[in-house]
């Protein structure tokens, strides 16, 4: 018979608490090792049958954020893609500019014409060789996933705006892929579907090496929402001024003092952005 603790997930499933599990999350703040074992046998010593990933999420963060803040903004990036809402734009602006920096040409919010409607294209990508029809599947609520009907309804919309091009030959838009970035999860049917398909998927885990939380932190790419340091309230107005990466406030911190922060505070969220971001190279 087991003796290991029983917790409860996000989708309501009650499984086994791994410590190991918990140690490779910590592991990913870049936390120094003895501060993530000492973290780690904390939480496991308050733990109990029934407790939920989130109690167990908050203590740890908690722990974090009293011993390293920009460990913390690590540990809370999955969390703070969905403090990006309540809509979807801020986090089609946010995919925007990773496939900005990533070498595309990036316009987000196109009208595109069809051969039987028009479609409005989250964003659309240029590179060198290819044109990309992105669409951004997002969610503010954990445990959400993407089925199949998300890749066959972007994969009609694709063809409907490919059938177009043909017809005119010469298309502004002649799309040669469509992507769907996603910040929760695929059903392995979407995945399966999108293969088929030609379309590319890109959810929070999938593919690996190249999911949404892989570009994201070997990018340095965070949205300003993972700084501990900021209130909400201050996250709500420079999303509003359209600044959805922390590096984009490292750049130019003239936002953060045209929205009141006074000089001695914008120095230490300089400081966090720079070790969160790994900006090493002086301003």
């Amino acid at each position: 018979m087991s003796n290991k603790i029983k917790i409860k997930k996000f989708s309501g499933a009650i499984v086994d608490f791994e410590i190991d599990k918990l140690i490779k999350s910590l592991r990913n703040t870049k936390a120094d090792e003895v501060l993530i074992q000492n973290i780690a046998k904390k939480v496991q010593n308050k733990l109990y049958d029934g407790i939920t990933t989130k109690q167990i999420y908050q203590m740890a963060f908690k722990m974090l954020k009293n011993k390293t803040r920009p460990g913390a903004s690590r540990y809370k990036l999955k969390k703070a893609i969905m403090e990006l809402g309540p809509s979807g734009f801020p986090f089609e602006r946010y995919i925007g500019k990773i496939l900005s920096y990533g070498g595309f040409k990036t316009e987000v919010g196109v009208i595109v014409q069809g051969y039987c409607v028009s479609h409005e294209v989250d964003v659309v990508a240029i590179n060198s060789k290819n044109h990309y029809m992105v669409e951004c599947k997002y969610h503010n609520r954990q445990g959400r996933v993407n089925n199949v009907k998300i890749p066959l309804y972007i994969q009609s919309r694709f063809l409907d705006i490919k059938k177009q091009c043909k017809k005119q030959e010469h298309g502004e838009h002649n799309f040669h892929q469509g992507w769907i970035f996603t910040n929760t999860r695929f059903t392995l049917d979407a995945i399966q579907y999108a293969e088929c398909a030609g379309l590319k998927l890109v959810s929070w885990d999938y593919p690996e090496n190249t999911s949404l939380r892989d570009r994201i932190n070997k990018s340095g790419l965070f949205p300003l929402t993972a700084l501990t340091i900021l209130t909400k309230n201050e996250k709500s107005r420079l999303l509003e001024k359209g600044i959805v990466l922390c590096k984009e406030l490292y750049e130019d911190s003239k936002h953060l003092n045209e929205i009141g922060i006074d000089k001695p505070r914008i120095n230490k969220i300089l400081t966090d952005i720079k070790d969160l971001c790994d900006l090493y190279k002086s301003k």
